[in-house]
């Protein structure tokens, strides 16, 4: 397999940058595939893009076949360039390495290996043995890493991405005093947290939560903000909603829950020792027990969630307390905050629970990653920096 960066391209392949950078966003073009990688597909010939095709589900067809069944001409000797290596192994589809050598594609342009230990490496094996010329272009490793971060953290560290939402006035508070807290944010900031809910795997909240809320954890599809060519591209991973986890140490759920009379499945996780309650009839909900003591344990949470349930991407929207446990358990490997132009008082909920820091020099740090303008709102999206109190 040969390697190329772009200032190694010569005139004849100058455009393959342009066709790679296409199939990145054609991954792109779908909020999840989970437990699946995003991919996208773009098939050339003679220079012409004869054809193009992305992975939308979990059980639809991959990039590659869909790229090969959508193809307006024959797509022998074509060129594929595919946006992470073509899998190699029969899970609900068949290999696309396969498809790719019987429709006789003579060339596949890649960002990278796939790290899955079903795929990594034996898909560029196969496609060699039969004759396809394999290049991989690593400039895009890190687009096509971008692209997938549960997935890439999952498969190599065994744990989900964790996500926390935050969304806060200026002065850094939640609610008022009196617990009222709908709404802080506007209704962008709120449409971009059911797209943040749509691309998880689950997301995730404590008992406490549930008990003072009583929220839904659901995908609105009517709150999206998506428009009608970008739904349809979606259907099928909005068909299945995220997981809804609660830590639930004590068996504390309420049959009355809102979230247990939702589609989809919940997961209860709680302490070892602690008696069975009415909900273990509920045939959509999962129990498990995460440590012994008074707290689930936060890491075997994660290693669950990634090893029981394939999450990619966790997002935990929870109280000051199960946040600041989180953040301190340095779990947390991005913060997204959304920040409302309003003062809510000395008197309202605090946004964190953090205790334990005395010097200025011991204060965890955050890179800003990203800045967006939503109305009057403005979005924040953080990773804690290295050698910080919060990074891993």
């Amino acid at each position: 397999m040969q390697h190329k960066h772009n200032t190694e391209l010569d005139a004849t392949f100058l455009d393959w940058p342009v066709h790679m950078q296409r199939a990145l966003d054609l991954a792109d073009s779908v909020l999840t595939a989970a437990p699946n990688p995003r991919v996208g597909c773009v098939l050339v010939n003679d220079g012409q893009v004869i054809s193009e095709g992305w992975h939308s589900a979990a059980g639809a067809d991959h990039a590659e076949v869909m790229a090969l069944t959508n193809a307006g001409r024959d797509p022998r000797g074509a060129t594929a360039f595919v946006s992470l290596e073509p899998c190699a192994h029969h899970g609900k589809t068949g290999p696309c390495s396969d498809a790719l050598i019987a429709a006789g594609i003579v060339r596949v342009v890649i960002p990278m290996q796939d790290p899955n230990p079903e795929v990594a490496g034996k898909g560029i094996a196969k496609m060699e043995e039969a004759g396809i010329e394999v290049i991989m272009l690593p400039d895009f490793e890190r687009a096509a890493r971008r692209l997938n971060p549960g997935f890439f953290r999952r498969i190599e560290q065994g744990r989900p991405l964790v996500r926390m939402k935050l969304a806060m006035s200026l002065d850094g508070r939640t609610a008022l005093a009196n617990g009222v807290s709908k709404w802080i944010t506007n209704t962008a900031s709120r449409a971009d947290v059911q797209r943040l809910r749509a691309a998880s795997s689950a997301v995730l909240t404590g008992i406490g939560t549930v008990l003072a809320d009583d929220p839904s954890l659901n995908v609105r599809r009517g709150e999206l903000g998506l428009s009608e060519a970008q739904l349809l591209n979606n259907e099928l991973n909005l068909r299945e909603p995220p997981l809804r986890i609660v830590l639930d140490s004590r068996r504390r759920m309420p049959a009355t829950a809102k979230l247990l009379s939702l589609d989809g499945r919940v997961v209860l996780y709680s302490t070892a020792g602690v008696e069975e309650s009415e909900l273990s009839e509920n045939g959509n909900v999962d129990r498990r027990v995460a440590g012994a003591g008074d707290r689930v344990d936060l890491q075997t949470v994660l290693e669950s969630l990634a090893a029981d349930y394939q999450c990619n991407e966790v997002l935990i929207e929870a109280g000051p307390t199960l946040c600041g446990a989180f953040l301190q358990s340095k779990l947390v490997d991005e913060l997204v905050v959304y920040i409302a132009p309003k003062l809510l008082g000395s008197d309202a909920k605090p946004l964190l629970e953090l205790v334990g820091i005395t010097q200025m020099s011991g204060a965890p740090e955050f890179q800003i990653v990203e800045t967006q303008q939503l109305d009057s709102d403005v979005k924040l999206v953080l990773k804690p920096q290295e050698n910080s109190g919060f990074a891993e």
